[in-house]
């Protein structure tokens, strides 16, 4: 497989055209359509769609087209190394549950950084995409979330798949609202109480080799009438703080978080079930000093916050 046949076919994925490939390449369009042909032919797969919109990557060349950045972003580090002198750069990258005691950690172990060249990815989102995260976008680190009474899905998907799992800590989910609503001021709540107020979701379950309507069915049950669905963490604040109608299941916050947003922590008592964050990395990987000192300050803030 020719690595300039693989330029080619990135430049022309990123600019959906042959034509301004060509222009950016400084190569006749011909010729990358050649090397193009090439390397399919070798792959023995269609990496593009020629459409009269230009080229349209096809699922096995968005695939192809996610390997190749890999490794030619890895060429470009192996030559600006020995050839340029330039000095490697820390690298961090994670991808996590929305969490307010992980985001604290994260917090924490932002200061640790030395002042050397860094790059630090921090991803928020679900288990589900964690993994993809891992195995498509070369993220080192994960924490998956799930309820206990799916471990053993969990664990064999890690286990075929090629993971190493570290538990970080097990909780219950806790109750966030604003100090405005009329349920902060009851000392005992319950799912009944929850009906007629608006639940933030998530909407985002995973539990791998289980229909997603079973556990939609089973994360989100059909007591609440209302829900809003929101994905970014700092937006699901404003809402609460602002909202006094609404509350969200969260694992345990910091004083601190609840105090900025005007907002109170309460437990309901018929809220039984049982959470996991684990910890992932792929066999094989050398945790990097990085990669501990982030764990410390997770192990630091999981003291601090929750109970288990």
């Amino acid at each position: 497989m020719n690595l300039l046949h693989m330029k080619y076919a990135v430049e022309v994925a990123r600019l959906g055209s042959l034509g301004k490939a060509s222009e950016t390449l400084l190569i006749a369009t011909p010729n990358i359509s050649r090397s193009i042909k090439e390397l399919e032919a070798d792959l023995g797969i269609s990496i593009f769609e020629r459409t009269t919109k230009g080229m349209e990557l096809t699922p096995d060349g968005e695939q192809f087209i996610n390997f190749a950045k890999r490794i030619l972003g890895q060429i470009e580090q192996v030559e600006d190394f020995y050839k340029k002198g330039t000095a490697k750069k820390q690298e961090f990258s994670i991808s996590v549950p929305r969490a307010c005691y992980i985001s604290e950690a994260f917090a924490e172990f932002s200061k640790s950084l030395s002042g050397d060249a860094a790059e630090i990815f921090y991803k928020e989102t679900n288990s589900q995409r964690t993994i993809r995260n891992m195995l498509e976008h070369d993220y080192k680190l994960g924490i998956i979330r799930y309820a206990e009474n799916y471990d053993k899905y969990f664990k064999s998907m890690l286990e075929e798949k090629g993971f190493q799992y570290e538990l970080v800590t097990e909780f219950t989910y806790s109750l966030i609202m604003s100090a405005d609503n009329p349920l902060a001021k009851k000392e005992n709540i319950s799912y009944d109480d929850l009906k007629d107020y608006i639940e933030i979701a998530h909407a985002d379950p995973y539990v791998p080799s289980m229909p997603l309507s079973k556990v939609v069915k089973e994360e989100l049950p059909d007591n609440i009438n209302r829900r809003i669905f929101i994905f970014e963490r700092a937006s699901q604040f404003d809402l609460l703080s602002m909202n006094p109608e609404t509350f969200m299941w969260v694992s345990p916050a910091p004083q601190s978080l609840l105090e900025r947003y005007n907002l109170v922590q309460k437990e309901c008592g018929d809220n039984k079930k049982v959470y996991k964050d684990v910890l992932i990395y792929k066999n094989g990987y050398k945790l990097t000093k990085l990669d501990r000192q982030f764990i410390t300050s997770l192990c630091e803030s999981k003291r601090k916050h929750l109970k288990k």
